[in-house]
């Protein structure tokens, strides 16, 4: 049996919890529901939030944080990540003081108004092309020079092997951090790998850690799971394989029930870690989940495949390891 981690511990010595709440409601904005999402997680028990300055709504998840350190739970307590947009790539310190400002209004408390974790949230910024300036070299090293007081770590989401391999040789500071969609079916084995290198010890962080849909959740080495284990749902067996095998989960439900039971996690055999790490190997099961592929198969967000470092077949959202 595989022990599971309530956090992980960063390359540069910061505790995050392994199990935190995705903020993305799947267009931007959400407003009072957001807020309610977080409010309810809180006092269910979640201490790690995920949003962005894309995401439309850190006011929202603010408020939340900010109400519950009026009813005695410390900031100290909550991880709260926020993302840097790609139209701010040129302009990371107004980026990030504009998040600030929407997370914490006018509060001034140095111990309350700052973020755990400040990601780029893609490699592409506002020119869509890797050569021109500013390059995500360029806007890491910005990032670098943010003040400590304000964003405790850094890191990046939707980085490949590729364009980390471009990153790293300038790093002053080593990402914490690697965001990237990743569940049973696109388990990025080979970034994973690269990521948790001795050099390196860069924690993946996976987003849309249930699919999109869900397609992997009837799967046997999932339902077979499930059943042994009694009254677990499918969901807690795909977080609890992704903690156990050393990768942070940030997953979002508005349901109370979902989101107590996404953080219950399950002490799975190995057994079923192995059953469900060749889950993708099933064929046609190998595959990204999400819709942000470009329908004619070029690319995501203006950057190719090849730009992006993604090994994808034809039709452009089928990974090829």
């Amino acid at each position: 049996m595989a022990a599971i981690p309530s956090h992980f511990t960063l390359n540069n010595g910061k505790r995050m919890p392994s199990v935190g709440l995705g903020c993305w409601m799947g267009s931007a904005g959400g407003g009072q529901r957001v807020y309610d999402m977080c409010t309810t997680a809180i006092e269910l028990g979640y201490r790690h939030f995920d949003t962005a300055s894309g995401y439309g709504n850190e006011a929202e998840v603010g408020r939340a944080i900010k109400d519950s350190i009026a009813k005695g739970i410390p900031r100290s307590e909550i991880f709260l990540t926020t993302k840097l947009g790609g139209d701010n790539h040129g302009n990371v310190q107004g980026a990030l003081q504009a998040s600030l400002a929407a997370l914490f209004g006018d509060e001034s408390d140095p111990n309350i108004r700052y973020v755990d974790l400040y990601l780029m949230h893609w490699p592409q910024g506002e020119t869509l092309s890797p050569e021109a300036d500013p390059t995500f070299v360029d806007t890491w090293k910005a990032m670098e020079r943010l003040s400590t007081d304000q964003v405790k770590s850094i890191g990046v989401s939707n980085f490949s092997i590729k364009n980390l391999d471009i990153l790293l040789p300038h790093c002053s500071v080593i990402p914490v951090t690697n965001q990237v969609e990743l569940h049973p079916c696109l388990p990025q084995n080979d970034l994973k790998e690269y990521c948790e290198h001795e050099n390196r010890k860069i924690l993946l962080t996976a987003y849309s850690p249930l699919g999109n849909g869900a397609s992997f959740m009837d799967h046997p080495a999932i339902t077979t799971a499930a059943k042994e284990l009694g009254d677990v749902t499918p969901a807690q067996i795909a977080l609890s394989w992704g903690v156990t095998r050393g990768t942070a989960v940030v997953p979002k439900s508005e349901n109370p029930g979902r989101l107590r039971a996404n953080l219950a996690l399950i002490t799975l055999s190995d057994g079923d870690m192995k059953a469900i790490d060749a889950l993708h190997q099933t064929p046609g099961m190998h595959k990204s989940l999400l819709h942000f592929h470009a329908k004619d198969g070029s690319g995501v967000f203006g950057w190719t495949y090849e730009q992006l470092g993604w090994n994808m077949v034809a039709g452009g959202i089928v990974p090829t390891n």
